[in-house]
């Protein structure tokens, strides 16, 4: 299976519209920036759409899931049968995100890109080529064929999901947060006790021993070094659910449709697909600054401003979906408000 698609180059945000934007808001009745970074997230989306008038309200949410091998070396406070588990919790709506997205009135699609699930389960899509990665601290996690299909995944949800004004990626899969922070690790060359945080609710001894594994995994591996192949890093060491993610941003963005990136798990994602295609990187909007250790190294790498900061740490998409409200109010300010003329105020006085 050829993965030749994600070399192809994303548009670039319209000039135009961008200035257009800038230009509406230095003329909206209030001071200028006195909307802080409301005004720069509509900009940003009407660079982005490339319209006059930004729009967050068609903005699916979709969910990838898959199981890791990794989870064998007990990193996760929860067993591995959780991850199925919770696919039943997101298709019966009872997950948080699947309630966020009932009060965001979005779509929500859950896709088993590598569970263990034996049997489809009513409610999720099923697009896997094996159940499960394997024990990277033993043997690749994937093959080469299985990246190109988990990434081709990604592709093929967003191409289903089109057209949207912006796209939502969320995760499950437990042991992904080890499987995320040995990506980071690698492609950032930074130390695994940098980045390995607390997952599920691990305690210290609990986050040491997953630093461990990580550290056994990268040497196995030999990822130490920065500018790794992410392919080979993501084919060593990453998930399922983690390949497809950074599949959907880049598929995303080349098809002109901004994508509001998640925590730790799609932040890692997002940073593997901007090293798969550089170009996908000004369609990439954070939505917040998680609680999970490795995070802010991630953020920080990626030169991202994230939109909020309240200590979350669930993943599934939940932060980028209490984000999406944050944008919808930045896109009815610049969209509804009026300008100094239209309501017939008076503007700044000049010096």
């Amino acid at each position: 299976m050829s993965s030749t698609w994600l070399e192809k180059q994303c548009p670039e945000p319209s000039a135009r519209h961008d200035a257009a934007a800038r230009a509406r808001q230095a003329a909206l009745t209030k001071p200028a920036g006195s909307l802080g970074v409301l005004e720069t997230l509509a900009i940003t989306l009407a660079a982005l759409q490339a319209t006059d008038r930004p729009r967050a309200e068609k903005a699916p949410i979709i969910l990838f899931a898959g199981d890791h091998g990794v989870s064998a070396q007990g990193i996760s406070a929860y067993p591995a049968a959780v991850t199925v588990e919770m696919l039943r919790n997101f298709a019966s709506g009872g997950a948080a995100v699947a309630v966020l997205a009932r009060q965001l009135g979005v779509p929500l699609t859950v896709i088993d890109v590598g569970t263990s699930a034996a049997e489809p389960i009513a409610g999720v899509v099923v697009d896997k080529r094996r159940p499960g990665t394997r024990d990277f601290t033993v043997e690749p996690a994937m093959t080469d064929e299985e990246l190109d299909f988990a990434l081709a995944a990604g592709r093929r949800a967003v191409e289903g999901a089109i057209p949207a004004d912006l796209f939502l990626f969320g995760e499950m899969g437990i042991g992904n947060t080890t499987a995320a922070a040995a990506v980071a690790a690698a492609l950032l060359a930074r130390a695994p006790a940098e980045i390995a945080g607390a997952g599920t609710g691990l305690d210290a001894d609990g986050i040491a021993h997953k630093v461990r594994i990580i550290e056994t995994g990268l040497g196995r591996h030999d990822l130490a070094g920065a500018g790794t192949d992410p392919r080979r890093v993501l084919a060593a060491v990453g998930g399922f659910e983690i390949a497809a993610l950074s599949g959907a941003i880049v598929a995303a963005a080349q098809a002109g449709c901004p994508v509001l990136v998640d925590g730790f798990i799609v932040t890692v994602a997002a940073l593997a697909a901007t090293r798969l295609n550089p170009s996908c990187e000004p369609w990439l909007i954070y939505a917040h600054r998680s609680a999970e250790r490795g995070h802010g190294a991630v953020l920080d790498a990626l030169a991202a401003r994230p939109v909020l900061g309240l200590d979350l740490r669930l993943g599934e998409g939940s932060g980028a979906a209490v984000a999406l409200s944050v944008l919808r109010l930045a896109c009815a300010l610049h969209n509804g408000m009026a300008t100094f003329e239209e309501a017939a105020v008076s503007g700044r006085s000049p010096p």
